[in-house]
């Protein structure tokens, strides 16, 4: 009986004390939400050439981190500035070749081809307003994240699969800086992510065979997962 008793006391002393740690965490009152994310996205292009269409996955996939910085007592306001990495492809019907002197894009027809893309490689620099309904004890809550997305092209590439082979190049008729508006809202570890470009996907003066202008503006929509 003794036994058991010891046994008992020890059982709940150990309970208390971790339930003690617990809480001692919980209510820090000094906390951050810094955080890892990862996120995938469906892309579109806006402003398309006459002729230019998507079609098959346009895909992206990103990756970083986020410091956080509160800006007020209750630290449910703040800013949050990050690093990531990210690749994005958008897939659709205008095929670039290399030239001599650059490259050259021309529409083509929908049964001419299997698959063909441009996907760009980012470096990406988040900045954002953030606000949320977190407390010291409140782990799980609401967000709303906005702000702006700046990113350095790392590296383009155009893909060609046809009925009679392929072709793979690095094209570098990309913008190098892209930046954009960026949206981020949901739930706990769930929330929608939305990325708006301010300037276009091909640099000024890239233009189809036919003269007509290749701008191209970026728009992704899909989900972001934050991790503490």
């Amino acid at each position: 009986m003794k036994r058991h008793l010891i046994i008992l006391v020890l059982t709940v002393s150990a309970s208390l004390s971790a339930q003690a740690e617990t809480d001692t965490v919980a209510v820090d009152p000094l906390y951050l939400e810094d955080q890892f994310y990862i996120g995938l996205t469906y892309n579109f292009l806006l402003n398309k050439p006459q002729g230019v269409t998507q079609r098959n996955l346009s895909y992206g996939l990103m990756v970083g981190f986020i410091k956080d910085i509160p800006l007020n007592r209750n630290r449910n306001i703040g800013l949050g500035v990050g690093a990531g990495y990210s690749v994005t492809s958008y897939n659709y019907n205008l095929l670039a070749e290399e030239m001599g002197d650059g490259y050259q894009y021309s529409v083509l027809d929908g049964s001419s081809f299997k698959r063909n893309k441009i996907e760009t490689h980012l470096i990406e620099f988040p900045l954002e307003f953030r606000w949320r309904n977190s407390t010291p004890q409140n782990f799980k809550f609401w967000r709303i994240y906005t702000g702006f997305k700046f990113a350095y092209v790392a590296g383009s590439r155009s893909k060609f699969v046809g009925n009679s082979g392929k072709q793979s190049f690095d094209n570098t008729d990309t913008t190098n800086f892209q930046y954009g508006l960026m949206l981020n809202f949901g739930y706990n570890t769930f929330n929608i992510h939305a990325y708006y470009a301010l300037n276009d996907l091909f640099q000024n003066g890239t233009v189809t065979t036919t003269g007509e202008s290749i701008g191209f503006t970026p728009l992704r929509i899909g989900i972001i997962f934050y991790i503490l």
